[in-house]
């Protein structure tokens, strides 16, 4: 039985569909479900940094069309929700929201209340406050920003089992986190080592080599002369944009196939102004066309330094603190009074500084050459990026093994990505590797490192001999618990122990979200039943840092990829073909689109958009896409008022019009398209066919049948139509539910008991027809109402007689159409002869 309503809408479908759906749990994992019988999705755990942007509906849109496809084609589908709320961003978010800064060595303060809570005076400075009382406001904000999140994608009908959400901060995932470092120690695939390290100054935070990027700045040649030892009255003249760095010099280099040079390796000159003697040396990454062909290597001025050093055994005169000021002590060899001078500064004071004592000495070499660079920051940062020593943790990744390097190369063939290309960006990245990933950082909300380190009688940790807790006991935070074998009062005491102070990077957690979401070594025995998950849908954009780091933890742990297909989707762009987004400040909110549009209208615009590929943001689309659910809603009312229809009985006994099963011909061919691009993670792929074929069908077979399923042809002509309406109908309703799932399920509603999303996906009817076969009708009546419109009269307007010319191999379709064409058309007498193409000569009855 049918229940039509008067008026379909769209306006209040999507709340009334949500409570529904959760009423009714249609989207929750059957947790006794086999693993051949799950499709699982390693879902993006959003970062909680203040709001979702229109960005994260395109994405999230994509991954959710493919859950629901899935669910109808018979899977259960995992399709969990996680929040990445620790690190970086949720703490500048914190600052921003409450007016405060974290100074580990404040006071706890009992009830402490912020200056503001998002609504800052004009003016107004930090304050600092304790470490706990910080991460207290941590807590606060990211539970404020997650329930909004969460609001969001349920307006956007992402199809999550809710009961499987989870943060990057709570206790399961420190402990799933803590847990895989612990055991990457025990292999030797984790290590700490104390080693020159790109930092952020302002962040007072290490850097891992996928986080950086790089920016053109302007810069200057500095052309100095460095005297030759034995040979004053002679030098070497470099260029260098950082004359800053002249005391941290340790020697020179240039490539040892360099001619000009040769005569000069192994001697030793002298750095102007600070006095020590460098040696010259020879190595393969000078640019023999880069300044005067030779360099100076100093600790540390870039990362090129850090190889030098590194390979040539150099010494460390290291002169850059991690304040980002020169360091107060000259170092071994340099002329104390002269370095003076600089201690203290910032590197762009010291560099003016050092430029001017070059000038008044008479050491500079013409005028500083103005130049413009590219120049390494952090991707959040706004401060060149310096290279300090510090102790970090790092994972082997391949950067500095070949053998692990071609290994997770190889891991990408174990992936089936969506589109190709993408793996090559995988590829590409992970030889270009030169560093471990360094997984460490010196913040403050965060997972901690479980590592304690016992302290010898002098009160110096002991780093090669790290204390670990039991796994037993995770999570622990060192800072706060005691590792086995000592207590309390012994910890920062010689012979005791010492905490390790820094937190993971957030991308250290958020690369085991297979693991944290499948409860991986939990209570459960769901990690089994998921992994390795079928899917792990991303942004492009972050290759070189989530997707790598989740296959380096799998491979390390479980020696296989995590996933069997990689979907990537790319970015909107802004009219001016601009990535849309928070840093580029052209960032759009989704909720007035929302509103303004509908939530299917807004996912029509997101599934149009092909895997990988960038996509214009485009108002003009959703306008399309709120027409096409309307027009959903409108003719489904009206295929089903035609009568109710047995939908049980044998298709083949009831559909014998020739017309109605070259329709489902079609069908057949749209379903069989529609499937082959969902199963390829092609849902831009099923929308374009599917819409195609529902316009065609809205717009011609319906107008040509819909008087055969009045009856006015007899009950079995209309039997004929009305079933092969309804068939049509039910299939486009179900290929269109991962698009539009508030509008299907509401048109479903209207003649099913249960919903459209536990439904079966649709299949071929394979009845035969032939599929070509009502085109000529089709098009004949397109002539007609062409006739009509150019005479200016109604389309119900009579006919008196079509004359109508077609090839003779076109004669049978058009004899098996002719009732319909007449009936359509108003048409009293139709005639039908030779012709080279399809022709209609109309002759309009005459009107009183």
């Amino acid at each position: 039985m049918t229940k039509i309503p008067d008026k379909p809408t769209l306006d209040g479908i999507e709340q009334r569909w949500s409570d529904q759906w959760d009423a009714d749990d249609t989207y929750r994992f059957d947790r006794s479900a086999v693993r051949q019988d799950v499709f699982s999705i390693d879902t993006p755990p959003p970062t909680v940094s203040g709001s979702l942007h229109v960005g994260h509906v395109f994405s999230y849109t994509h991954t959710d069309t493919i859950a629901r496809y899935q669910r109808m084609a018979g899977k259960q589908v995992f399709y969990p929700m996680g929040w990445d709320d620790n690190g970086l961003p949720t703490e500048r978010r914190v600052q921003a929201y409450y007016g405060v800064r974290c100074d580990p060595s404040q006071p706890y303060v009992e009830g402490f209340e912020p200056p503001f809570r998002g609504d800052p005076p004009k003016k107004h400075q930090a304050v600092p406050i304790s470490r706990p009382n910080f991460l207290e406001l941590c807590d606060e904000l990211v539970e404020i920003d997650e329930e909004l999140f969460e609001q969001l994608f349920r307006r956007l009908g992402l199809s999550v089992d809710w009961t499987l959400k989870y943060a990057t901060i709570d206790e399961r995932s420190r402990r799933i986190s803590q847990r895989a470092f612990l055991r990457n120690v025990e292999r030797g695939e984790a290590y700490s080592q104390e080693a020159p390290t790109l930092w952020d100054i302002d962040f007072r935070t290490a850097v891992a080599q996928a986080e950086l990027k790089d920016e053109e700045r302007p810069g200057a040649y500095h052309k100095i002369p460095f005297a030759i030892v034995g040979d004053e009255a002679n030098s070497i003249e470099i260029d260098t944009t950082r004359p800053e760095l002249l005391a941290a010099c340790v020697a020179l280099v240039a490539h040892p196939d360099d001619e000009r040079f040769q005569p000069h390796f192994g001697k030793k000159v002298i750095v102007p102004l600070y006095g020590q003697e460098v040696e010259v040396r020879a190595h393969e990454l000078a640019q023999p066309d880069k300044g005067t062909g030779i360099a100076m290597i100093c600790t540390f001025g870039d990362t090129t330094d850090v190889t030098w050093w590194r390979e040539l055994a150099l010494e460390m005169r290291a002169i850059i603190g991690r304040d980002g000021r020169i360091l107060p002590d000259a170092p071994h060899g340099v002329d104390p009074e002269a370095y003076a001078l600089i201690a203290g500064k910032y590197p762009n004071q010291a560099q003016r500084a050092v430029v001017e004592q070059l000038t008044e000495q008479g050491i500079l070499i013409g005028e500083p050459r103005k130049i413009t660079h590219p120049v390494k920051f952090y991707e959040k940062g706004d401060r060149p990026l310096e290279i300090v020593t510090s102790r970090q943790w790092y994972i082997r990744n391949g950067g500095k093994d070949a053998d692990l390097r071609a290994a997770l190369i190889a891991r990408s063939g174990d992936v089936t990505w969506h589109p190709e290309h993408m793996r090559h960006r995988y590829e590409n990245w992970v030889e270009g590797l030169n560093s471990d990933w360094l997984v460490s950082r010196q913040r403050f909300f965060g997972v901690p490192i479980p590592i304690w380190y016992p302290l010898d009688d002098a009160g110096e940790p002991v780093y090669d001999s790290p204390l670990v807790p039991d796994e037993a006991d995770l999570p622990v935070d060192p800072s706060v618990d005691v590792p086995a074998g000592y207590t309390a009062d012994q910890r920062d005491q010689p012979g005791g122990f010492v905490a390790d102070p820094d937190i993971f990077d957030t991308w250290a957690t958020s690369s085991l979200t297979p693991q944290i979401a499948g409860d991986w070594e939990g209570e459960s025995d769901m990690f089994d039943r998921i992994f390795p998950m079928d899917m792990r849908p991303q942004g492009h954009d972050i290759i070189r840092t989530w997707l790598f780091s989740t296959m380096t933890r799998s491979h390390h742990e479980h020696h296989v990829a995590p996933w069997h297909h990689a979907a990537l989707s790319g970015w909107i762009l802004d009219p001016d073909r601009k990535k849309m987004g928070k840093s580029s400040g052209n960032a759009m909110t989704p909720e007035g689109l929302l509103e303004q549009f509908g939530t299917d209208a807004v996912r029509y615009w997101a599934a149009s958009g092909r895997p990988g590929v960038d996509t214009t943001f485009s108002e003009e689309q959703m306008k399309v896409g709120r027409k096409l659910a309307n027009k959903l809603l409108n003719v489904s009312k009206f295929v089903l008022s035609f009568g109710d229809v047995d939908m049980q009985g044998p298709l083949g006994d009831t559909v014998t019009d020739p017309i109605d099963r070259s329709m489902l011909s079609k069908v057949d061919a749209v379903i069989a398209e529609a499937t082959a691009g969902f199963e390829a993670f092609d849902y831009a792929r099923g929308l374009e066919r599917t819409e195609s074929f529902f316009w065609w069908f809205c717009d011609n077979y319906v107008e040509l049948v819909k008087n055969r399923a009045y009856e006015a042809m007899g009950p079995d002509a209309a039997a004929s139509a009305r079933r092969a309406l309804r068939e049509a109908l039910s299939a486009c309703q179900r290929l269109l539910a991962p698009i539009l799932p508030f509008a299907t399920e509401e048109a479903w509603s209207w003649w099913n008991d249960t919903s459209i999303h536990a439904a079966a996906w649709p299949t071929p009817s394979d009845l035969g027809g032939d599929a070509a076969l009502v085109d000529p009708t089709i098009e004949a009546l397109t002539l007609v109402r062409r006739a009509k419109s150019e005479a200016k009269v109604s389309q119900r307007a009579e006919v008196a007689a079509l004359a109508i010319t077609a090839p003779a191999d076109m004669h049978a379709a058009l004899d098996a159409g002719r009732p319909d064409l007449a009936a359509a058309g108003t048409i009293a007498d139709i005639t039908l002869d030779d012709g080279t193409d399809l022709a209609c000569s109309v002759t309009l009855a005459p009107t009183d």
